[in-house]
């Protein structure tokens, strides 16, 4: 046991992604707890919040679990990026410690000073940044640069939620909710622009597939989506949500849709661990077109939304996480069966929330069953990934 966790203490992938796992479980069972409540056949109470129930669920998904799966990317990807050494254990643990008592303080909430929490909550991502820019430095590349930026958008956007729960501001909770979400969106679209055709690529190659069968990257397609990612959260920041936030988002998606065009997904299909990649990045969008139309007044917006949080984040963040862990503990990177049914759950926990948010009937019913989705989708990583974040690597 004292080797089990000197091990997971000592890497950035092992302690966030299995936190995240760990989190995402239970954030999502204390959910399925409210919504069961609200069927009228349990009685209980969240005594220990400061906010409603879905504010908490909605922020300690995007500040919470989400934040937790990027903290281990990044500690692990940019030492690549750079050819710098990885964080030390020490600062691992400390980092791990801090964004575990956000959890705690958002938990308790209800008996602390909303100031306290505050300060708990948003003290990780500046730490994270200060870490990653110290590396960066190093060879000051802009298309990593601009990840400093999106944390300070993340970091913003989750700092408008608690100026509304301290009563400073009026209506911001919403604007910070959703420029995390629509930032963490943004990650992704970068971020999966450059691995998904890269690792399809890879792919093909090994198997031996000719040259001209291989993904392609239009470079004005790329610059179109980054620029667009790094302005989506900053214009429902500035100018709300609108016709402006509204059309960037559906420009976003459909610039999307034409470059995964080109990235051979069809190829993709006979491997589950890059097929999950293809799929999180179709759920990105799909789900910006859905809540740009509902922004501009088309559609179930809280629906959108939930396919970007559940297919998008969710899906994308299991996608890379098992592939990580794999990769980096020396495992083949092939994925278990239990961990291609929870991809395929993932997505599906998103569908059915977004039909459950269209229809007049089943509402709760669907979001009860989303619910159950996303935990067995958890459940299953967690078991099938448990070797790889705890278990020594295996020599090459």
């Amino acid at each position: 046991m004292p080797a089990m966790i000197a091990r997971v203490l000592g890497d950035g992938f092992r302690v966030f992604f299995l936190s995240a796992g760990l989190f995402g479980l239970f954030a999502g069972g204390a959910w399925g707890v409210w919504l069961t409540t609200q069927t009228g056949l349990v009685d209980y109470e969240y005594p220990t919040y400061a906010m409603s129930p879905p504010m908490w669920h909605a922020h300690e998904m995007i500040f919470g679990y989400a934040t937790a799966a990027l903290g281990g990317f990044l500690l692990t990807a940019v030492p690549n990026w750079t050819g710098t050494p990885e964080a030390r254990a020490q600062f691992i643990v400390i980092a791990a410690g801090i964004w575990l008592a956000g959890r705690i303080a958002m938990w308790f909430s209800g008996a602390l000073p909303p100031g306290l929490v505050a300060v708990f909550d948003l003290a990780f991502v500046p730490i994270l940044a200060a870490k990653i820019a110290s590396q960066l430095i190093r060879r000051p590349k802009p298309q990593n640069m601009i990840f400093l930026l999106l944390l300070s958008y993340f970091w913003i956007a989750n700092l408008l939620t608690h100026l509304d729960w301290m009563g400073m501001t009026g209506g911001s909770l919403d604007i910070g909710l959703r420029v995390g979400l629509l930032t963490l969106c943004s990650m992704i679209a970068i971020l999966g622009g450059r691995i998904t055709p890269a690792f399809t690529r890879n792919a093909m190659k090994r198997a031996g597939e000719p040259e001209a069968a291989w993904p392609v990257s239009v470079a004005a397609l790329d610059k179109a989506s980054m620029g667009l990612a790094l302005l989506l959260p900053l214009s429902v920041f500035l100018f709300g949500l609108g016709k402006i936030a509204g059309g960037m988002a559906v420009a976003l998606g459909i610039t999307q849709i034409l470059r995964m065009s080109r990235w051979r997904a069809r190829w993709a299909i006979r491997q589950p661990i890059l097929v999950a990649l293809h799929l999180g990045l179709g759920m990105l969008a799909l789900g910006l077109v859905l809540w740009g139309v509902a922004v501009l007044g088309i559609g179930s917006e809280i629906g959108a939304l939930h396919v970007l949080g559940i297919g998008c984040v969710g899906g994308m963040t299991l996608a890379v996480m098992s592939r990580a862990a794999l990769g980096h503990s020396g495992r083949a990177l092939v994925a278990p069966p239990p961990m291609a049914v929870a991809y395929g759950l993932m997505a599906s926990a998103a569908i059915l929330r977004w039909v459950g948010s269209v229809t007049d009937q089943g509402y709760l019913v669907m979001m009860l069953v989303s619910d159950g989705l996303w935990i067995s989708a958890i459940v299953l990583y967690l078991i099938t990934m448990w070797p790889a974040l705890t278990g020594p690597r295996i020599a090459s």
